[in-house]
Formats: C-alpha cells, structure tokens, sequence
C-alpha cells in the first residue's frame, strides 16, 4: 500500500497512524506543503491522507498550495482512491466536493464526547458507544452530497462522515498523542479563548484511557479502508 500524507504545519503530523502504518509495512510519503514540497499525483499512491493545521480551507492568498490540493483530493476520489481526512483534512475533503467550510458556532477544543449517527456506512459501528474524543477546530462544514453523517457534538452538528468505504472525513483527532496534544498546546495556546468547549491545558492533556480509546478507533477504522477493495 502506497499512502500519501499532506501535512499542512511541523506539530500536526499521523500521530498514532504512524505506528500503524508501520506495522502493516505500508510506503509512506509525507508532503510537508508548509516547507513547499510538491503536491503528489494521483498515480503516486493508493491512499492520500490530508491532515490538520490552524489555517482555514479559504487562506489561499496565504496558503497557496490550499487551492491545487483541495483539485487533488477532488480526483483523489473521482479516482476511486482511498482518502482519509482529519479536521482541516475533512473540510478539505468537504470543500472539494462542493460542501460549504464556514465558521462554527463554537470552537471546541479538548476532550468531549461524540453522539454517533445510525446509518448503513460501515464506519458508523465505530461511535455506536459515544466516545470521548480529542477535538481542536473552529470551522465546520455541510454535508457533502452522498456522503453520510457518522456522528455530531453538543458544540458541532457536523463531526464527521463517509462515502462508501474509501472516503472518511473526521472533524475530530483519533491520531493525537500525548506528544502531539503538548504541541498543540505550545503552537496554539492562543486559541484557549475560555469559552463553553475550551477546555483547560490541564485538560487537554489527557490521560492514558483516553489516548488509548481514541488509538483503538483510529486502528479499526484504518483497518476498514485497508479492506476497502478496488472496485
């Protein structure tokens, strides 16, 4: 398996996908977009992993790179490709095809649980439980058409969702270490507005039960876009 990853800033990287990745003997290519690597195409991989950042899907005057990649992720899934985006990577995701990114009623940002959405998507099994999640985001996005919503918060109506087996769009962080939950908090503590879904950094720093929770999720649902098939 060939894979992709566009990170878009150095303190958001796979997080605990790379040991999971590892482990499967998967070839792994990063694209530092921030450091101005070249975007992939799309005969250079079979799964295109998009991840977070602080900017927002419109900072293309900024943030150049923004507008070719969301045209790589659109042909990504035209391609029947695999595609896994994570908070910016989902409204990444959403913007290409055709959603609308807009600012959220509430920043949410720390340790809150999720409600999970009954559906038909093999991925919906997963939030069944109502798990407590690591979030870091502002904006939002509609649902893209046929795609199907996996589940929403009490901050934010629009978590996450899919197509079919090979696009999983995730508004939160199933990826997030202990180490990467500490960068956020040095790179981004100026987000710490205290508003009603901002937690403490004493919060935010998370305990073991909950990294391991939200690792077991970001395994299972790896392990089903690997079993994607081809067709």
């Amino acid at each position: 398996m060939r894979i992709s990853v566009l990170q878009h800033v150095p303190f958001e990287d796979t997080g605990s996908m790379a040991k999971e990745f590892s482990a499967r003997r998967y070839q792994v290519t990063t694209h530092h977009l921030f450091r101005g690597d070249s975007l992939p195409t799309t005969d250079d991989f079979d799964w295109l992993v998009v991840m977070g950042g602080p900017m927002n899907v419109g900072d293309i005057t900024e943030f150049p790179w923004l507008a070719p990649e969301q045209q790589l992720i659109a042909a990504a899934i035209a391609g029947n490709k695999r595609v896994l985006g994570i908070c910016l990577g989902a409204q990444l995701i959403a913007s290409a095809l055709g959603a609308r990114v807009v600012p959220g009623e509430h920043r949410e940002i720390g340790w809150h649980p999720l409600q999970g959405i009954s559906s038909n998507s093999v991925y919906a099994a997963l939030f069944n439980d109502n798990p407590t999640v690591f979030h870091w985001h502002g904006d939002t996005f509609t649902l893209p058409q046929e795609a199907v919503q996996l589940a929403r918060s009490e901050a934010c109506e629009q978590q996450g969702f899919a197509i079919g087996r090979r696009v999983l769009a995730l508004q939160f962080h199933l990826e997030t270490t202990a180490d990467s939950a500490r960068a956020l908090l040095t790179h981004c503590a100026d987000e710490l507005d205290g508003s009603r879904y901002v937690q403490t950094p004493e919060q935010l720093a998370g305990t073991e039960a909950q990294f391991a929770t939200i690792h077991r999720l970001m395994r299972r649902a790896i392990d089903i876009m690997a079993a994607a098939d081809s067709k």
